[in-house]
């Protein structure tokens, strides 16, 4: 793999992708389990959330960048633009590019569903470039849990479902409280973990405005609500009870070492588990209701 290639697989972050995928396959599942799925749409779905993911990851990347954000102390994963591994006009047309990936799928699904999918994505992209983007940017206002709950989470869960069986459903919306918990768990996690460097830069996330306690008690609270979701989903079945202790000892994973930490940079080896908790769960839901 080239060094090029390498560094635009390090900008678009892979591991937060399962946070695109865990929503649009929740979504599916529950089309799916009542009659109403449709593939195409799905997977038009999927390619959109994925793209959307990737554009407002080199979006981040950019604009922390241009703010002075990420400085050579920061304790999170290398940022390509901060680095010089990758020039900024490239990374912003990288963004960009990424970005009409997803309206092309948006396109095809507007065909299919009308006019709210045009809301959704426009909604979605604008506030994917805001939540770094501009002097009153969502993540330097402590916003940034609130947008990836709603958008990675009951948007794109109910968006999903939505484009396939053409109405909407509270389900799909409760459904979507999961990926949206585990997306506000990895915001918060870095929030926490670059505390002290974002409080230099003046970027008040809600760890700097409230502190570390607080982020804490933040992040074990959104870890801990996706193990109540498939008891109501799954109507207190079987399935139901095993999908809620398998999100538990999932939150457990994360949590133990979180109430432990005394290094920030841990949090680093804490984010994949949360990522990949967001896709397991979303995997075993979606094949209960589909059983």
């Amino acid at each position: 793999m080239s060094a090029t290639l390498k560094a635009w697989v390090l900008a678009s972050r892979p591991k937060t992708l399962f946070a695109a995928v865990a929503p649009v396959l929740l979504g599916s599942a529950l089309a799916f389990s009542q009659s109403k799925g449709n593939l195409p749409a799905a997977l038009a779905a999927l390619f959109g959330a994925i793209c959307i993911q990737i554009a407002t990851n080199l979006a981040n990347d950019y604009w922390d960048a241009k703010k002075g954000a990420d400085t050579a102390d920061r304790l999170g994963p290398v940022r390509v633009t901060a680095s010089g591994l990758l020039q900024p006009r490239t990374v912003f047309f990288g963004m960009v590019f990424f970005f009409l990936l997803a309206t092309a799928a948006g396109v095809f699904l507007t065909l299919r569903a009308g006019w709210p999918v045009v809301a959704i994505g426009m909604a979605s992209i604008l506030f994917g470039i805001l939540y770094t983007a501009g002097p009153f940017s969502l993540a330097y206002l402590g916003l940034g849990e609130v947008f990836t709950f709603l958008f990675f989470g009951l948007v794109a869960t109910a968006g999903t479902y939505f484009v396939q069986a053409l109405s909407f459903s509270s389900d799909s919306v409760l459904l979507g409280v999961m990926p949206g918990c585990y997306s506000v768990v990895l915001i918060a996690l870095n929030n926490l973990r670059d505390r002290a460097t974002d409080q230099r830069v003046n970027k008040k996330t809600l760890a700097v405005r409230f502190g570390e306690k607080f982020a804490r008690i933040e992040i074990l609270f959104f870890l801990f609500v996706p193990a109540v979701v498939p008891l109501f989903v799954l109507q207190f079945h079987g399935g139901g009870w095993l999908c809620a202790m398998a999100a538990f000892l999932s939150a457990l994973r994360v949590g133990g070492p979180l109430v432990r930490l005394r290094d920030p940079r841990v949090i680093n080896d804490l984010l994949p588990h949360a990522g990949t908790s967001s896709l397991f769960l979303a995997i075993m839901v979606s094949v209960f209701l589909l059983m």
